[in-house]
């Protein structure tokens, strides 16, 4: 029965899909279809085959879409858009990893940093250390120290200036 009705079920479903590939397709899979057993006769055997048809161009149209749905949420995720006067320009592709200078430069300023943290004295990178990193306040680092605040504040400020003099240089 499919093979006598091929073309022109090839012809039905190329105006279904637009692709003539497609449509072949389709036939292809009903062909799949129809050759597991059916539970009782088919009263319509054209239309049973067009139903089959239907049922594979829909399942693709949705597959279709899910698939352009999740590839555009990538897309977008993936890329930047460069706005120019009010209208989108360019989606370039945004690579996560640092390019080989700047894992270098990192590393070169993480080198830095970790001097300029070593330079101050070492009072000084106590309380800074408390403040800046343990998120103290500095009225607990007063009381825990046993220093005013007053005192807490040049401490952080002479770490600061040092830190700054060793990261700048």
């Amino acid at each position: 029965m499919l093979a006598a009705h091929r073309p022109q079920l090839v012809r039905f479903f190329t105006g279904r899909t637009g692709s003539v590939a497609e449509a072949e397709d389709v036939v292809q899979e009903i062909w799949l279809h129809i050759a597991e057993p059916v539970a009782g006769p088919i009263a319509n055997p054209v239309a049973y085959l067009h139903r089959i048809g239907m049922n594979i161009v829909l399942d693709r149209v949705r597959a279709n879409g899910r698939r352009a749905r999740r590839d555009s949420g990538y897309v977008e995720a993936t890329t930047t858009i460069t706005a120019t006067a009010g209208m989108a320009a360019g989606g370039e592709a945004i690579d996560d990893a640092p390019s080989a200078f700047d894992a270098v430069a990192g590393r070169q300023r993480i080198a830095q940093l970790a001097a300029a943290l070593a330079g101050p004295p070492e009072g000084a990178m106590r309380v800074f250390r408390r403040h800046k990193i343990d998120g103290l306040s500095h009225a607990d680092i007063a009381a825990e120290f046993g220093i005013s605040r007053s005192a807490v504040e040049k401490h952080i400020a002479v770490a600061l200036c040092h830190s700054r003099k060793a990261l700048n240089d």
